[in-house]
């Protein structure tokens, strides 16, 4: 079986006129709210195999305080170049290419990339896969080049549930 989390970047700051998107970097509430749901990750035991980020600095900002609060070395996060501005079907060719020997992995990008493979891949729809929301996809397959757009929607979590679950 294997299992894929795919993670939004966290919120990012439009502060800037003079920055390229592909540098925006995060805000403040960003770096909380990641930090959040990483340590809900951490507390439900959740320890990908392999980390993989968009290689844009609120993508990769985001995997490193995931990869922290994880105890998941920063130097073995794969910046995959084609996570940025990727389709869905780009995303099942990354997922189509992995080593088997991996059971698990987590994926740091973009939308509407994410909400759409989401949609793409279960029956229920999700309008909206916010900033630093997280969903857990599990395909019935022993070898990542047999997955293909069927998954089970394990969970789906983002920030604001987990404040309403809090409060």
């Amino acid at each position: 079986m294997k299992t894929v989390y795919l993670v939004r970047h966290a919120k990012s700051s439009w502060q800037y006129d003079d920055i390229d998107d592909y540098d925006r970097p995060l805000k403040g509430r960003g770096i909380r709210d990641a930090h959040m749901i990483s340590q809900w990750l951490e507390k439900e035991e959740i320890r990908p195999e392999k980390l993989f980020s968009s290689p844009a600095t609120r993508a990769l900002h985001t995997s490193m305080i995931f990869a922290r609060t994880l105890n998941f070395p920063f130097k073995d996060i794969e910046v995959e170049d084609r996570l940025y501005m990727a389709s869905s079907e780009v995303l099942l060719e990354l997922l189509k290419e992995l080593d088997d020997e991996l059971n698990s992995v987590m994926f740091f990008g973009h939308n509407p990339t994410i909400t759409n493979f989401v949609n793409r891949c279960v029956d229920q729809r999700i309008d909206n896969v916010p900033t630093s929301g997280v969903v857990c996809l599990h395909f019935d397959e022993t070898s990542w080049k047999n997955v293909n757009d069927r998954a089970e929607l394990l969970y789906f979590d983002y920030p604001k549930k987990r404040k309403k679950t809090n409060s």
